[in-house]
């Protein structure tokens, strides 16, 4: 069974058994989640969502990305900024998904 939900400003598209990141959640490691914002199960969409879908994940750690080099210039005003970013994320499980 495959799903598209939203959470964090974002879609993912899932089955059961996945594991994806996601924008870091208020949840402690260990727990299980529910997802209502569901756009489409097994090719059925909704307006916008889905009624009484759910994706239940379980929530494995927190951490943060690789960070990355954020670098400013204006050439010829000897203008240099550099700034380091690490995004953190959630590690989900997908569990299952309810119709």
């Amino acid at each position: 069974m495959k799903a598209i939900f939203e959470t964090g400003g974002k879609q993912y598209y899932v089955s059961e058994g996945d594991v994806l990141y996601v924008e870091k959640l208020d949840a402690e490691a260990g727990k299980e989640l529910e997802f209502s914002n569901v756009l489409m199960v097994d090719g059925k969409a909704g307006s916008p969502y889905v009624k009484g879908a759910k994706v239940v994940c379980n929530v494995e750690k927190h951490g943060k990305q690789k960070k990355i080099v954020v670098f400013k210039y204006n050439p010829k005003k000897k203008y240099r900024k550099t700034q380091g970013h690490r995004q953190p994320y959630t590690k989900l499980v997908v569990t299952k998904i309810v119709k």
